[in-house]
């Protein structure tokens, strides 16, 4: 089987979407499905792949971050590709990626799916403040209920995103599909040498939050929750490891909090030892997106053995219903700084979290998740084979 990913965005830009992507791509091979990626080039940073097609792209108003790419150059790729077979196209993104994956897939008669990763309703709010917030969300809708009408089947990768399309009138096919983890690449970290590197001392008491420093992520009230519980341990240090657009704003309003040497602010690791370095220097791992469709990063955490302490708002609810590996606070600055309180003074509680951390994640190990990928484009490509036969038998 070939199916064709594309995709507004991957890697150097680090962010759930790209994770998403590479995770199951690297499990598609072995179960028999090719995956070329058409993606953007950012002309840095980037890594050569097997089966990434880089297309040249243009900078977006408002995210210095992000490209899109050139849709010209983009349809002739896609183009060159499906010239050599494809059976499906899986579009990870809903801007210029999901107008060409579409109008290639009526093309050639095949079957389009696409991953539903952005809750863009409250993004759009923040990214766009000076419009009005209702107008906004009317768009938001409707652009969504457009998008998903034009493809077979979404995937979403939670019940609340499911729940939240369905209230907005999508009727489209969806299937909850959450993106796994492997593993065996979140094992090891050295907290030591993150501390040393970092000027904490092993007694101090450490915060980790990992993410794009994005306004939708609602940092800022992890640091108000930092300026709270220094008022229990002085010594407090809050990781902030990411950028984004909104990293002014929250340095400066670390500044009006007077946070200080209490806040390091790391920018991106690479996933493949320090980034296990930070997590690992956490006594807890906090977290308190509003828009997560997923919340990949507690996973992470969570393998590596680091209790977490998160809300649970849109795809983070499905991560934490079982209670385990983590403790669920309200956005309400006593009960989440109370939370967090908890786990720095109470030690088997945190030791009970630290262990049942990897277990949770190996119930969401990629593997498992590629499993139902794979059986799903097999579906899909059987479906539309089968709406074929049927065509041509009416017309005969």
């Amino acid at each position: 089987m070939r199916v064709l990913h594309l995709s507004d965005v991957y890697f150097p830009r680090v962010n759930g979407v790209s994770t998403s992507i590479v995770t199951f791509r690297r499990e598609l091979p072995s179960r028999g499905v090719a995956a070329p990626l058409l993606c953007p080039a950012y002309g840095r940073g980037e890594e050569p792949e097997p089966g990434v097609h880089r297309i040249r792209s243009r900078f977006v108003p408002f995210d210095p971050e992000d490209r899109l790419p050139v849709r010209r150059a983009l349809r002739r790729a896609a183009g060159e590709l499906a010239a050599e077979g494809l059976d499906l196209v899986h579009v990870q993104t809903p801007f210029v990626a999901h107008s060409e994956g579409v109008r290639l897939a009526h093309r050639l008669g095949v079957p389009v799916v696409e991953s539903y990763h952005t809750y863009f309703e409250q993004y759009l709010e923040h990214y766009l403040p000076f419009l009005p917030a209702r107008p906004l969300r009317w768009l938001a809708r409707a652009l969504t209920r457009s998008q998903a009408a034009a493809v077979d089947r979404l995937l979403v990768p939670s019940a609340a995103m499911c729940d939240a399309l369905a209230a907005y009138g999508v009727r489209t096919p969806m299937t909850v599909l959450p993106t796994g983890v492997r593993p065996e690449e979140l094992a090891g970290g050295d907290a030591a040498a993150f501390r040393a590197a970092h000027g904490i001392a092993p007694e101090q008491r450490v915060l980790v939050h990992v993410g794009r420093m994005g306004h939708e992520k609602n940092v800022g009230f992890l640091l108000a929750v930092a300026a709270c519980l220094r008022e229990l341990f002085p010594d407090l240090v809050l990781v902030l490891a990411g950028e984004g657009p909104a990293l002014p704003a929250l340095r400066q309003q670390a500044a009006e909090l007077d946070l200080g040497e209490s806040v390091r602010w790391i920018g991106y690791l690479d996933r493949r030892g320090p980034l296990l370095d930070c997590y690992r220097s956490g006594d807890a791992f906090v977290f308190a997106s509003r828009t997560e469709t997923q919340g990949l990063v507690l996973l992470e955490a969570m393998a590596l053995g680091v209790p977490v302490v998160s809300t649970a708002e849109m795809g983070t609810r499905d991560l934490l219903a079982a209670g385990r590996g983590a403790l669920v606070a309200r956005e309400e600055m006593r009960e989440f700084s109370a939370a967090v309180a908890r786990v720095l003074t109470d030690r088997p509680l945190a030791r009970r979290l630290a262990a049942e951390g990897p277990e949770v994640a190996r119930e969401w190990s990629a593997g498992a998740m590629a499993d139902r990928l794979v059986a799903l484009y097999r579906a899909e490509t059987e479906k539309a084979a089968e709406g074929r036969r049927l065509r041509e038998s009416a017309r005969s």
